[in-house]
């Protein structure tokens, strides 16, 4: 993962927080809280061995072996959730998200921020129907993809629908919008007539975009 989205990310997490990066990696996320004390404790968790060994390669290197700890782990599975108030789960599919999601302990877990690949309306639907609210997203783009972070907590915020379609609304990130409006045009240009439902649904999204813009 890039300095830009690992940037990104730590700007949602507070110095009271206690968190779990899951999906870890090489641990730069862990480091870089920890070496700049953004908050107050993090774990460093990944389901595959070889990067958790990495990740204690990179940690070992900074000395931070006694401040990060690392656990192996298939999502929240072998972590103990007392230990940790806020949830990092970035660079996965909103289905792997959503079943990470499903071992959560609502009254441990405060705060979520998350970046999938893909399916944004789900993943922004479902983690709302869980009890957790966007309050606020960053959308970064390199090496042609655009990636949106969303900070995701138990206060209570209403969602239009066209929020959960394209997120919080900002004008810093015009250039996303115009983006997915040139897609959704790509898309509609292709679509059989057949599948009426997709078209109208289409036409809907790029009137909402328009708006946007």
């Amino acid at each position: 993962m890039s300095k830009l989205r690992i940037n990104s990310i730590a700007s949602f997490i507070e110095k009271e927080d206690r968190v779990v990066d899951i999906g870890c990696d090489h641990a730069y996320l862990a480091i870089l809280l920890i070496k700049k004390q953004i908050c107050q404790s993090v774990i460093a968790s990944d389901i595959n061995e070889n990067a958790l060994n990495s990740a204690k390669k990179n940690i070992k290197k900074e000395h931070l072996e006694k401040k990060i700890p690392t656990i192996l782990s298939d999502g929240l599975e072998n972590i103990n959730q007392n230990q940790i108030d806020t949830l990092v789960i970035a660079g996965m599919g909103t289905s792997t998200i959503l079943h990470i999601l499903e071992k959560i302990e609502k009254d441990k877990i405060k705060k979520i921020v998350l970046q999938s690949n893909n399916d944004l309306y789900c993943l922004r639907k479902k983690v709302k129907k869980m009890g957790y609210y966007l309050q606020n997203e960053k959308v970064i783009y390199e090496k042609g993809h655009y990636y949106v972070i969303g900070k995701y907590t138990k206060k209570k915020k209403r969602l239009k629908k066209c929020e959960l379609y394209f997120g919080l609304y900002q004008k810093a990130y015009k250039d996303y919008y115009v983006y997915l409006q040139q897609e959704y045009k790509k898309i509609n240009l292709k679509i059989n007539y057949k599948h009426l439902k997709e078209k109208i649904m289409l036409l809907y999204k790029m009137r909402i975009l328009k708006k946007y813009l």
